[in-house]
């Protein structure tokens, strides 16, 4: 192919990473290339003017995962956005989480989208499951500089795994550190009282209804206690995005029918604020370690 008007860069399939080819045609347009300059003495830090959303849920069960994250972005101690969409697909078997500053985690899941796909037209098959935590772990990474001036992104991945048959959920730190997590994870502000909220639901035998039941709970849980935290909103009708990735693919839950279990979970919560308790016999112990 020959076009008189483009590189030859762009007219040879070169890397299968599309980050690297940025890297090297366009480095200015990633993510985590722009110089902030110095900070001025006494002037506010680059994360405090900047809106932050909080909080990401995952939860495995027999035949997927669940991923789930409140709407809420905040900027110091002022909502921000109420409806902020943070759980966005990285393809057909996979999604990702956004938490800290959502303006630069929206850029990041929009160049791991096209980093995927990239791969996917070059080498003509998918990454495995571990090659999509790693690519996600590089582009984490690519924003440490960005990262130190408090525009941390530290985000959330799940999804289905073909070749074993199971869902996967994977957690970082803002160095690109990659940690796969076992039956279910958080992050965000939120994310202790969610992973607390989980550690009495959860079991290993979960079928994909009580599995997204048991992830709204978790959210409401961490709203319940912290502020940077949105819970369902019954006056606007905003509630949690959520998403199903099995092994027909993911999708991203009818607001509908998360308004349902929403609104099922909060009758249950007029009854018992705290939310349904554990089991204090052997039956609590069978499934669900950690």
């Amino acid at each position: 192919m020959n076009d008189s008007r483009l590189p030859a860069a762009y007219l040879t399939p070169g890397s299968s990473s599309f980050a690297d080819f940025l890297a090297d045609q366009a480095p200015d347009l990633l993510p985590g290339a722009r110089d902030l300059g110095p900070a001025r003495p006494g002037a506010p830090s680059a994360g405090d003017l900047a809106p932050h959303g909080t909080t990401i849920v995952a939860a495995t069960f027999p035949g997927g995962v669940v991923m789930a994250g409140d709407r809420r972005a905040t900027m110091g101690n002022v909502i921000a956005q109420r409806d902020i969409e943070k759980v966005f697909p990285a393809d057909e078997f996979s999604a990702v989480g956004i938490a800290g500053t959502a303006g630069l985690a929206v850029e990041m899941v929009r160049l791991y989208q096209v980093e995927l796909e990239h791969y996917e037209k070059i080498e003509g098959s998918t990454l495995s499951m571990d090659g999509k935590a790693n690519r996600l772990a590089a582009l984490i990474r690519n924003n440490l500089p960005m990262a130190m001036q408090g525009l941390a992104v530290v985000p959330l991945f799940a999804g289905y795994d073909l070749a074993a048959s199971i869902g996967r959920i994977f957690s970082y730190d803002v160095t690109g550190g990659r940690y796969e997590e076992t039956a279910f994870h958080a992050v965000g502000s939120g994310s202790v009282f969610a992973r607390g909220s989980l550690k009495k639901l959860y079991r290993e035998d979960l079928g994909r209804e009580d599995c997204v039941l048991a992830v709204v709970q978790a959210l409401y849980d961490a709203a319940d206690d912290d502020s940077a935290t949105g819970g369902p909103d019954l006056t606007r009708r905003i509630f949690p995005v959520v998403h199903v990735i099995t092994a027909e693919g993911g999708v991203r839950l009818p607001d509908a029918e998360v308004a349902e279990v929403a609104d099922r979970m909060i009758a249950g919560r007029m009854i018992r604020p705290d939310g349904p308790a554990a089991p204090l016999d052997g039956r609590s112990y069978g499934g669900g370690a950690r």
